[in-house]
């Protein structure tokens, strides 16, 4: 498909201008008009984009991209690495950042909770007049079954706060760097509550709260969006798009 067509097109399905985030979210890097091969991802790496050279794509879409207000803008060290491999392989660069996040069928919080096996998924989370996060069901399961699904799911140990109820009803989460938010989730009333990352003070909040807390790591939280996306871009347009997963113990 032509290039600008699926700029519009992943700009209205994901909502893109919608949202105040912190990068520009949309065609980041411009690349070449016609678009075959997509590789998707995380985060616009060096190593993900060599990863798309050898691959022969046209695009890649992440749910990271190289634009970040506040970001040193000079093209220097691995940014600059990042901007030469884009230009010299004409190959277009898409970031979606909350709007992956955010989006009801194939956003990084709904995925992750169809994931983990949990049910009835809300809108939740403001930030910017906008709900970027889900709240689930898990129908009273305990915090080491939550914890297990975690583990296996996403094939790390994450880091668990068991400061809730036995019984687990109603899960909020926000993938990614999201642990400020615990706050939201104890205001809503939630018995758990789960992210990406873990700062010190979410240790005591959760324990004087009552409520369970998990950070599941930023990367394996948010590799649901990017694969998701890929998958309709595939379904949608019959473009051959391949999920690339650099590895990130963060």
């Amino acid at each position: 498909m032509k290039r600008d067509e699926l700029t519009r097109y992943l700009g209205d399905y994901l909502e893109a201008g919608a949202f105040q985030d912190y990068c520009p979210n949309g065609l980041q890097v411009e690349g070449r008009a016609e678009v075959n091969k997509v590789v998707s991802g995380v985060t616009a790496s060096v190593e993900l984009i060599e990863g798309a050279v050898e691959r022969g794509a046209d695009a890649i879409v992440v749910h990271h991209g190289i634009i970040w207000k506040g970001a040193n803008p000079t093209y220097t060290g691995g940014y600059r690495e990042r901007v030469r491999l884009l230009l010299a392989h004409d190959i277009n660069l898409y970031g979606f950042h909350l709007p992956l996040d955010a989006h009801p069928v194939v956003g990084n919080n709904v995925q992750l909770a169809a994931t983990l096996g949990l049910t009835d998924y809300a809108p939740f989370g403001e930030y910017q007049g906008k709900s970027i996060g889900t709240v689930a069901q898990a129908g009273g399961i305990s915090i080491a079954e939550l914890t297990e699904r975690v583990r296996k799911e996403l094939q790390r140990e994450p880091i668990v706060v068991a400061g809730g109820p036995a019984r687990i009803e109603r899960v909020g989460i926000i993938t990614g760097g999201a642990q400020g938010e615990l706050v939201q989730a104890i205001a809503h009333g939630f018995d758990a509550y789960i992210t990406g990352e873990c700062s010190e003070q979410n240790y005591h909040q959760a324990k004087e709260e009552g409520i369970h807390f998990v950070a599941a790591g930023h990367h394996a939280t948010e590799r649901g969006g990017p694969r998701a996306l890929g998958e309709h871009l595939a379904s949608q347009f019959g473009l051959d798009v391949e999920f690339l997963d650099v590895p990130n113990p963060v």
